[in-house]
């Protein structure tokens, strides 16, 4: 009987067919005692007789892997993978997995619903009037102005359709260019320092990866214009938070939405303390009842055929079938 440790908490949380797809493959499934993301010591303690690992945000080190003497894949729930040592997993033989496409959707209304929250001031506004005040900020019309989308993959495209009816204008940042979606739906591509400079709202739906990590810093939010806005629903990375902390405190930029932190949660953050100029959440964009279930599908189901001897097909690590079994 497959041992799998299930440590993604959205997956231990919610019930459906994710549990069945492993109860009929006749997993037995172990999981920690905690609520929290796990550390390094804490994976490295549970790790060690479990044959594959389904795991959120967990802090997957080359340490772990190595301390899982029979282990075989690592299921992400969700769909990056940064929080994964993804070279020494394939140094190792295991099979890594992800949940591509499951939380799309999701992302992208929630980037739409920051977008609207900033310009707007809804959580400001929210908070005067439930305290029995009734002062009102300006805020900004969507209708004619530039939206950057840093990242044209398939969360940049769902935001680019969401946003349509809102008659703004699209520019787009991505090393992979597609010029068919690009053309359909009136998306300029740009060099991210033209889309920075010209857009009114940036948004961020780039992977991080060693390359992009700090990709807006001080540099380029000197760029942007004093009254835009800058979304992040990606990763926390991304973003030079202390950078932005300043552009925002010395009026430099007029807002930033935030749902990825670098540090999470993020408890020391001076961005925290900037008030109507930011919108913070609790890195909720893949937080929907459909997406959850979707993601618990996909990622149970590439437990399963890994185990089985099967190539999913959100293998991330795809090399790893060109090597020698592991033999651990």
């Amino acid at each position: 009987m497959p041992r799998v440790l299930v440590t993604a908490r959205s997956f231990r949380k919610m019930k459906g067919e994710h549990w069945r797809v492993l109860e009929k493959a006749g997993c037995e499934i172990v999981t920690p005692p905690g609520d929290n993301p796990l550390k390094e010591d804490e994976l490295i303690a549970l790790i060690g007789d479990v044959d594959a690992a389904l795991v959120g945000v967990d802090q997957v080190t080359a340490r772990v892997i190595q301390a899982g003497t029979r282990l075989k894949v690592i299921s992400k729930h969700g769909v990056g993978v940064d929080n994964i040592d993804v070279p020494a997993a394939t140094q190792a033989g295991v099979v890594v997995t992800g949940t591509p496409g499951a939380n799309q959707v999701a992302v992208a209304e929630l980037t739409v619903g920051l977008i609207l929250a900033l310009t707007r001031k809804i959580p400001y506004h929210d908070t005067v009037v439930k305290s029995g005040g009734w002062n009102r900020l300006m805020g900004t019309e969507l209708a004619g102005k530039t939206v950057g989308i840093v990242g044209l993959g398939r969360i940049g495209k769902e935001v680019v359709l969401r946003l349509k009816g809102f008659r703004v204008q699209f520019l787009a940042y991505d090393v992979y260019q597609d010029s068919a979606f690009a053309a359909e739906h009136g998306v300029r591509f740009v060099s991210l320092d033209e889309l920075l400079a010209e857009s009114d709202i940036v948004t961020l739906h780039a992977v991080l990866t060693a390359e992009s990590r700090h990709l807006v810093g001080d540099k380029e939010l000197a760029r942007m214009k004093r009254t835009a806005c800058i979304v992040n629903t990606a990763r926390g990375g991304l973003i030079d938070e202390e950078a932005l902390y300043r552009a925002l405190a010395e009026k430099r930029l007029a807002g930033a939405a935030i749902d990825a932190f670098a540090e999470e949660p993020p408890k020391n953050s001076p961005l925290l303390q900037l008030g109507d100029k930011i919108v913070c959440a609790p890195h909720l964009g893949a937080q929907t009842t459909e997406t959850v279930l979707r993601m618990g599908l996909m990622a149970a189901e590439n437990v399963v055929q890994v185990l089985s001897g099967a190539r999913p097909a959100g293998v991330v690590n795809p090399q790893v079938y060109e090597q020698a079994p592991n033999s651990r």
